[in-house]
């Protein structure tokens, strides 16, 4: 089937007198009259553009091969907030939220609806989180098919009935095309992403990564729910049976989704969450994953979500055929797929829960010496919540290439715009009131730091996590870590006991011992830096 373009060459429909929804979608987002419009297209009609524009190629399993051009990860340091009066006080300024000046931002949106004059345009409503007390509806603007597909995978799709009643409470212009002149715009380069509060407005340009669509979204998230008492999460979340939910934070590429895509469990949502006084709700609509080395043996549930209606980003094919290398990194370690979440056989719906009963905080130790699996007590969790210890894997942001060790608090400061305080405050006060197990999990390094030891196997740390969940560490006895006074357990089913004391893992105990102290100094040094820092737990 071809996909006609839907033309505009008036502002009403002169038999009924009202707007028709297209036009409604342009009048929201403030732009003249494109070349062409397509609204609201189907996932079918949208891969079917993106081919015909050569935008992509279809996989062996259907999916939709794109790459996103230069930039295949965000660029944190090109992602600005409006500095004006809903922000100057509520924002914590500095080296992730960027300001960025109002007139610059109004002359810089100006240029971007006269570039879209001139070029194909794809619109889709959406809507970001599953509870509809704190859904913001979402009216999204991009130049190619594919990243119109991306937001209706990750995004909620509203009803026909709500779609004709539409009133967005935040627009997007994503543009790859259009580069930013930083001698005028006031951007550092020519790629950006600008989140402006006060007008409920996203700005991305000079850059193909589809990323920054949902992070942008999440950022707008960040800053308002707070004000409503709800808590936002750079987590995934799955259920049990029994309905007892678990939570996994983490950074990019520190096993989010893969751990949450527990077949014994419901999927909630692999990212992005809130937890209110009702329990937690996904703010997504689909699954973003990393495809770095996939099989089908580690990850099955990902590798069976990869057909017809997904995305597969900055990935290549086997040669002379079809079928997607997913050892090939050659564009990037940064490939990823994008499907919605009912791809998962078992995700629920709608996408929410309970409580949470456990909570695991994810770290990607490249020192090789934090325990692969650590009972933390209510006052750790804060403390290690605001270190947001981790490292960065390589591909995740623009000029990675090897894991670098990093601090981000609330594991995710490059999304949040409020003082790191107030989120890790309120995480305490939640963790307090519903009694949650809070866990450390080590899924970077055993047997000595990146580049001599290796990677903690999936298996024994779905092992791990599986006996937390189950509660087989009820009864066990732990020990103490000398150096970080860490809770270790001394046995765990389906992991060998010698692998949960990471110093019994080096061959040299005593290069342990200095390393290990290296990385107590630099959290030590780190939470010299955060004494301000006053937490009621």
């Amino acid at each position: 089937m071809v996909v006609e373009a839907v033309r505009q060459p008036s502002t009403l429909d002169f038999e009924t007198g009202f707007l028709t929804p297209t036009e409604k979608a342009l009048s929201f987002l403030g732009v003249p009259d494109p070349k062409e419009v397509y609204f609201q297209l189907s996932p079918a009609e949208l891969i079917e553009a993106a081919l015909l524009n050569g935008e992509g190629h279809l996989t062996d399993t259907g999916a939709l091969m794109c790459a996103t051009g230069t930039y295949t990860g965000r660029s944190p340091k090109d992602r600005y907030v409006v500095l004006d009066d809903s922000t100057q006080n509520e924002v914590d300024w500095g080296t992730v939220n960027i300001p960025f000046d109002e007139t610059a931002f109004d002359r810089l949106q100006r240029k971007m609806r006269n570039f879209v004059g001139y070029h194909p345009v794809y619109i889709r409503y959406a809507l970001a989180g599953a509870d509809p007390r704190y859904q913001l509806k979402l009216c999204i603007l991009t130049t190619s098919a594919w990243q119109n597909l991306f937001c209706s995978n990750m995004f909620l799709r509203p009803t026909e009935d709500e779609i004709a009643d539409f009133k967005p409470d935040f627009t997007i212009l994503a543009l790859p095309d259009f580069n930013a002149d930083p001698a005028e715009d006031g951007t550092r380069g020519t790629n950006f992403s600008i989140l402006n509060m006060s007008k409920r407005t996203i700005l991305i340009g000079g850059t193909g990564y589809a990323g920054e669509i949902k992070k942008g979204v999440f950022s707008a998230l960040n800053f308002l729910l707070p004000r409503q008492n709800v808590l936002p999460m750079h987590c995934s979340a799955n259920v049990g049976a029994s309905g007892d939910v678990a939570l996994f934070f983490g950074l990019s590429g520190t096993g989010k989704t893969t751990l949450s895509a527990d077949p014994e469990r419901g999927l909630i949502g692999d990212d992005e969450h809130g937890w209110s006084e009702r329990g937690i709700f996904n703010f997504e609509g689909g699954c973003y994953a990393k495809v770095v080395d996939l099989t089908r043996e580690c990850e099955p549930q990902i590798y069976d979500a990869i057909r017809y209606g997904a995305i597969v980003e900055n990935t290549r094919f086997v040669p002379n055929t079809h079928m997607v290398d997913y050892a090939d990194t050659s564009i990037t370690e940064n490939t990823r797929t994008s499907y919605p979440i009912n791809f998962i056989d078992n995700a629920v719906n709608p996408s929410t829960g309970g409580h949470p009963q456990n909570i695991f905080f994810l770290t990607c130790d490249a020192f090789g010496v934090l325990p692969p699996i650590a009972r933390l007590t209510p006052e750790q969790a804060m403390d290690y919540f605001l270190l947001g210890y981790t490292a960065k894997v390589a591909g995740t942001e623009m000029g990675v290439t090897e894991p670098q060790t990093t601090f981000s608090a609330c594991f995710g400061a490059a999304f949040m715009p409020r003082p790191a305080r107030e989120y890790a405050q309120m995480l305490g006060e939640k963790i307090r009131e519903h009694g949650a197990n809070v866990w450390l999990i080590n899924t970077g390094w055993t047997g000595g730091p990146y580049g001599v030891g290796q990677r903690m196997k999936l298996a024994y740390t779905r092992a791990m996590i599986r006996a937390a969940l189950k509660g087989a560490f009820d009864t066990i006895a732990f020990t103490d870590h000398p150096v970080f006074g860490l809770a270790m357990p001394t046995t765990c089913p389906d992991v060998p006991a010698h692998l949960l004391d990471p110093r019994q893992t080096w061959t040299d105990g005593d290069a342990y011992d200095a390393k290990a102290q290296d990385l107590n100094e630099r959290f030590q040094a780190k939470r010299e830096k955060l004494t301000a820092t006053t937490l009621t737990v």
